[in-house]
């Protein structure tokens, strides 16, 4: 019977993490002033010099359109038959011809459609219409 009455309630060990959270919010107070953040600037490419500035590629085919409406293939006046002909011309020799149209500012749309509708006739697939972009700061 001593042994119940002297028998001792033991307590169950406690962890306290009360030390632990405070470590751990150091640490990554640490980490966070310690961190250095670099901006990556991507990499610089040196661009070759090119020895002509007007090359263009022998499968772009480029027709010019004044606001007159006069229309220029190569540095000659053309009539809208004579595009569809030298068009197709043109795609028969380099079949993955683009064609740039390179109206002015000024060109009638009426122009610019007959000319487009031209190229299509020819079996001009490839079509895109140059303009120039203005920056404004």
């Amino acid at each position: 019977m001593l042994s119940s009455r002297y028998k001792r309630k033991r307590k169950r060990p406690e962890l306290t993490i009360a030390p632990l959270i405070d470590i751990v919010f150091l640490l990554l107070i640490f980490f966070v002033v310690t961190t250095t953040f670099s901006q990556e600037t991507g990499v610089v490419v040196q661009k070759p010099k090119a020895t002509r500035s007007d090359f263009i590629p022998k499968e772009n085919l480029i027709i010019a359109v004044t606001r007159e409406g006069q229309i220029y293939m190569e540095k000659e006046n053309l009539s809208l038959k004579e595009v569809r002909v030298r068009v197709r011309k043109k795609l028969a020799k380099y079949p993955k011809t683009t064609v740039i149209i390179m109206p002015d500012k000024e060109t009638l749309t009426g122009v610019l459609v007959d000319v487009l509708d031209e190229c299509k006739i020819a079996g001009a697939t490839k079509l895109s219409i140059a303009t120039k972009v203005e920056i404004n700061e």
